[in-house]
C-alpha cells in the first residue's frame, strides 16, 4: 500500500496563547488520521461496533521539533511501526510536516484491540489483519514476538 498522507487545516481554535499549535491538537490530528485510514479501508466505526471490538491505546507520545502556526500548510501521515505476530498489539507513527518537508512533530501510539462487550484484549477479526498487513510500514518497522507463558 502506498503512503497515507493527508493535509491538515489549522484552525484559530487550535492555537495556544503563544500563537502556535496547542500540544493536545497534535494528538487529535493523530486520532483523526488513524480513524480516516481505517474507515477508508473498510474498518469503519460501524463495522467495529457491529463486531464488538475497537482499538485501545496504552501510550501516546509526541516529540515536538518545529512550531506550527496559524496559516501553515501541513500534512500528517500514518504508518505501522510495530506489530505483534498475532496482530493483537500495534504501534503507529505519525509525522507532521510542513509542505516543504520540514518535520514538525513525530507522534507515536501503542495500542491493542479490545472486545468492547467482554472488555478484554483480543486478536482482531480477519478484516483488521488484512488491513494491518497492507498498511504502510515505517522504514524501521519491526514484528514483535508473542509473550512467553
Amino acid at each position: 500500500m502506498q503512503d497515507y498522507i493527508r493535509p491538515v487545516e489549522i484552525r484559530w481554535a487550535d492555537l495556544d496563547p503563544n500563537f502556535h499549535l496547542r500540544h493536545s491538537v497534535y494528538y487529535d490530528f493523530g486520532a483523526q488520521i488513524r480513524m480516516a485510514f481505517l474507515s477508508e479501508n473498510g474498518l469503519t466505526a460501524q463495522f467495529m461496533q457491529a463486531n464488538h471490538f475497537g482499538p485501545v491505546l496504552f501510550r501516546e507520545e509526541c516529540v515536538f521539533r518545529r512550531e506550527i502556526r496559524y496559516g501553515d500548510a501541513i500534512t500528517i501521515n500514518v504508518e505501522l511501526l510495530q506489530l505483534r505476530r498475532d496482530y493483537a498489539r500495534f504501534s503507529f507513527r505519525h509525522e507532521i510536516k510542513r509542505l516543504d518537508e520540514t518535520l514538525c512533530a513525530i507522534l507515536t501510539v501503542d495500542g491493542a484491540w479490545m472486545d468492547t462487550a467482554a472488555r478484554k484484549l483480543i486478536v482482531p477479526p480477519g478484516l483488521s489483519i488484512n488491513l494491518l498487513n497492507a498498511m504502510p510500514k515505517a522504514d524501521i518497522f519491526t514484528w514483535t514476538e508473542l509473550p512467553t507463558t
